[in-house]
């Protein structure tokens, strides 16, 4: 696993963890997705022209499981750069029809960055070792650093300094609540888990997670009753309980994680001030409801709109320092 690097360029660098970064650079790419957001409002208001930092840039998108967000999030955004980006289905499957280090070692001819959506990391890991052009998580089973990246800014934008903000997660300790945990703590945030028995993170991303918050005055806080886990928080974060690849637990998952859907009464319960976000697909009706979804304390089209803008800075830190 990665740790923790200095702060400096992010150029050249690969994306494969949150804690591939530092918590200056999480700041760089937050302040320059600042400026890509205003920039691209006023395009869509005014018809500004906007500079194109990444023309004659090509991004591969090897995806092997399905995607609408971040799909058209780096599509879009690298076009919106000046750049061009090419999207590989699941025709390209690392390992069956090509090995990944041939993968690797052919598209870094091609292109000038590779995200991958796989479902184990060790794949994203080894693609990133056999390619000499950066590679960037799009989501594995063990991490989502873009979701992370766009959440925490998100939370920024809402409530201006992090430090000491409560997010408290209801649901599954997935790849969305490990790039949280270790984001979060990396930022001084108390990141909440409220989860039901055999449902728990990864021991060694909560290790990892605790090492950041111990240095920044972060806190992570496990319970099983999701009541007490989101009572004063900040934010109530809720995933779908059944992430891809996980469709034939399904039946036992709705039955373990029937009380942590996130509904009018779990909402009252954290409290007047706290507001929710999903980092979607969502499936209505299960792990959250349709009124605190498009209620008036939802946050989480914002949520999905800064993919876009946090994703953008990425590109142009990673491509054009």
């Amino acid at each position: 696993m990665s740790t923790t690097v200095p702060a400096t360029s992010l150029r050249g660098r690969d994306l494969l963890s949150v804690a591939d970064l530092s918590a200056a650079e999480v700041g760089r790419i937050f302040d320059r997705a600042i400026e890509l957001k205003v920039e691209d409002h006023a395009r869509r208001t005014t018809g500004a022209a906007v500079a194109t930092p990444l023309a004659g840039r090509t991004l591969a998108m090897l995806f092997q499981k399905p995607s609408l967000r971040t799909r058209v999030t780096f599509e879009a955004g690298m076009n919106q750069l000046g750049g061009h980006a090419v999207y590989l289905t699941e025709d390209v499957v690392m390992g069956a029809r090509e090995s990944v280090r041939d993968v690797a070692r052919n598209l870094e001819r091609f292109v000038d960055a590779i995200v991958a959506r796989t479902g184990p990391h060790e794949v994203v890991v080894e693609l990133a070792a056999q390619s000499s052009v950066p590679v960037i998580n799009g989501l594995t089973l063990r991490e989502h650093p873009c979701q992370a990246l766009a959440d925490l800014f998100t939370m920024r934008e809402r409530f201006g300094d992090l430090r000491g903000r409560v997010l408290a997660f209801v649901g599954d300790g997935n790849n969305v609540y490990h790039s949280l945990a270790l984001l979060g703590a990396m930022l001084g945030l108390e990141v909440r888990l409220a989860h039901p028995p055999e449902y728990g993170p990864n021991a060694r991303i909560v290790e990892l997670a605790t090492q950041f918050a111990a240095a920044t005055g972060g806190r992570l806080v496990f319970d099983q009753d999701p009541r007490t886990m989101v009572r004063g928080a900040d934010v109530v974060y809720t995933d779908s309980w059944t992430s891809m690849g996980q469709e034939a637990e399904a039946e036992a998952r709705r039955d373990a994680f029937t009380r942590y859907r996130v509904d009018d009464a779990l909402l009252e319960a954290a409290g007047p001030a706290a507001v929710v976000m999903h980092c979607l697909p969502a499936h209505r009706g299960e792990e959250i409801t349709s009124s605190v979804m498009d209620g008036p304390r939802s946050i989480i089209w914002d949520q999905s709109e800064n993919r876009l803008h946090v994703q953008k800075a990425l590109l142009v830190e990673v491509l054009a320092g």
